[in-house]
């Protein structure tokens, strides 16, 4: 790990943070292994942002990013980034290998939550900014970095005017957050509903991961909204919830229609919770709901 921060920016260091990486897989300690695989990250990502802009700075000879691919890097490259040849080929090389580090990233992050609230915040912004120009595929890395740990949720039941506070952690989307939560306020009798089975439920939190892909079912038992009426997609993350009052608030209604999806996790290393830490009074439920929008989209009276 040492070799990392002291290898030259314009050498193989992925290949280098993929050996480190293989070692947390097999019981390193990810905390120790982070520093130099998570900065390498986050340089390398803003290398390749500062590439990005180069290329198509005004009067650059090109207006279109290219592929990752290492063909880019030829006798013209300085000229066309106006750099010297060292300077331009470590743009080039972040640009090119920048997916390289996600395993390594993934090992680290998803082993431990110290890391991903040492680190993960810092790096988001510049993961999500190169994401956004459509020339990498970083959606494991975004998700890794935007997972939420130790995160209270109030949690607004539609049909029964019934509130709760979840503390939430190691949710990696919000197909697993929805089978949580039906785990907990339905399995828990707090709301009515179709308790979801304990083999997804267990796919959902067991430490252990999953040997393969399963074939098991989880079906939604919630409409999942926004305070502001907005639907609030599966395919989504915890992340996305709206923050209202300094608090991540999320709506629950009747499905409009019936839902199901594999239960198998995002993350197979990163096992999620859901706790449920009590039940909101019947004067702070109709706080919280005074401040959200019904189903229709008007806005209740404050």
């Amino acid at each position: 790990m040492a070799l990392l921060p002291v290898f030259p920016p314009t050498g193989p260091r992925p290949m280098l943070a993929m050996a480190a990486g293989f070692c947390v897989e097999r019981g390193a300690d990810p905390v120790a292994c982070a520093e130099p695989i998570l900065g390498g990250v986050h340089q390398d990502l803003l290398d390749a942002l500062e590439f990005a802009r180069r290329w198509t700075a005004p009067g650059a000879a090109e207006d279109e990013l290219p592929e990752p691919d290492k063909k880019i890097i030829d006798d013209a490259l300085p000229a066309r980034l106006g750099a010297d040849t060292y300077e331009a080929t470590r743009l080039a090389l972040a640009w090119c290998s920048v997916e390289e580090w996600l395993p390594p990233a993934l090992a680290v992050l998803c082993r431990s939550t110290e890391v991903r609230r040492r680190h993960a915040s810092g790096i988001l912004p510049a993961c999500s900014a190169l994401a956004a120009l459509e020339r990498h595929d970083l959606k494991c890395l975004a998700y890794a970095l935007a997972v939420l740990d130790d995160e209270p949720l109030i949690v607004l039941h539609r049909p029964t005017g019934t509130g709760f506070e979840v503390r939430i952690g190691g949710i990696g989307d919000n197909f697993q957050l929805h089978t949580l939560l039906a785990h907990v306020l339905v399995g828990g009798g707090h709301v009515p509903g179709t308790t979801p089975s304990a083999e997804s439920v267990r796919l959902a939190t067991d430490p252990e991961p999953a040997q393969g892909r399963t074939q098991t079912v989880a079906t939604g038992a919630f409409e999942l909204l926004a305070p502001d009426g907005e639907r609030i997609w599966n395919e989504g993350l915890p992340d996305g919830i709206p923050v209202v009052e300094g608090h991540r608030v999320l709506v629950l209604d009747e499905p409009t229609y019936q839902r199901s999806w594999n239960a198998d996790r995002f993350f197979p290393h990163l096992p999620g919770t859901a706790e449920l830490t009590r039940v909101l009074t019947a004067d702070e439920t109709r706080t919280w709901f005074a401040r959200t929008s019904p189903a229709d989209g008007t806005r209740r009276p404050a």
